[in-house]
């Protein structure tokens, strides 16, 4: 099993005022004490800015890095050639630190992702080809594109992942937490995706809690404060299902443990428990 994982399973975010932020050498030690073989790189500014460093600091620890999470405003054409400038930057950082994938969220025009809203109709045709864009500048650094449903992002429900299907041809990061929270099930999208999951996110999900921030009744940002996102097989998530899935559908790509938590406290020594539970479900159920 290809297993990396991802800073924000250690609470490193690129919200301002997430929560504590732990220092790259306690999250890249944890990893390799869990045995993992890889990470993603984390908020811009958690690995060092220069991508030789960069990668010779994930060498010093065993670990490669396989991918960046990318947000990108896309829906705006008024924003299109800042945003994409910004996408171009960080495809060059991320090709450099031997990287392989962008993990592309089409964002909303807002900071974090409390705040969840439906683009127009219009937009849609004016967002694909955005996404377009992104995979072109991708390709120019030798780097595959996978688009990732998210909460407070554009493709966040049912109805928009399944448009994102039908109307592109694009990669898919299958995200169990966030598709779940978003109220698609997470099975199903795997089986309509079929060989476009070309990356995959394991966080479980609180279903009673994720069904509270759809509705309104809590905030994204208070339900991750209260566990909203849970060790692989605690939640609503399928994981087990998902995971036999993919074997059976030969998926050879990388799965990535991204449990989101926010931090008010370094943990103890070693890594935390959440994330070894996770590792060891997902090396069971693969």
């Amino acid at each position: 099993m290809k297993l990396a994982g991802a800073p924000i399973s250690w609470g490193v975010c690129e919200v301002p005022d997430w929560g504590l932020q732990l220092a790259p050498d306690r999250v890249l030690a944890d990893m390799r004490a869990l045995g993992l073989r890889a990470t993603e790189a984390g908020p811009p500014g958690f690995l060092p800015a220069d991508p030789a460093k960069a990668r010779a600091l994930l060498d010093s620890c065993g670990l490669r890095l396989i991918g960046g999470f990318v947000t990108a405003v896309l829906h705006e054409s008024a924003r299109r050639a800042d945003e994409l400038a910004s996408v171009k930057h960080q495809a060059e950082w991320l090709a450099a630190g031997g990287s392989e994938l962008v993990v592309l969220a089409p964002a909303l025009a807002q900071t974090g992702y409390a705040g969840a809203t439906e683009i127009p109709d219009g937009a849609w045709p004016v967002l694909l080809e955005g996404i377009d864009r992104v995979a072109e500048i991708a390709g120019s650094y030798g780097l595959g594109v996978a688009v990732h449903p998210h909460w407070g992002t554009a493709i966040e429900r049912p109805q928009h992942i399944e448009r994102f299907l039908q109307r592109s041809a694009h990669a898919l990061c299958l995200d169990t937490g966030h598709i779940a929270l978003g109220g698609a099930d997470p099975l199903e999208v795997a089986r309509k995706a079929g060989p476009r999951v070309r990356h995959v996110h394991l966080k479980d999900v609180d279903g009673a809690l994720a069904a509270r921030v759809r509705s309104g009744a809590v905030s994204y940002n208070d339900a991750v404060r209260a566990g909203l996102f849970r060790p692989l097989g605690d939640g609503a998530g399928r994981i087990k299902e998902v995971l036999e899935h993919l074997r059976g559908a030969d998926y050879g790509g990388w799965y990535v443990l991204e449990q989101d938590v926010m931090l008010d406290a370094d943990p103890a020594p070693g890594p935390p428990g959440w994330i070894a539970q996770s590792a060891a479900f997902a090396r069971k159920h693969a």
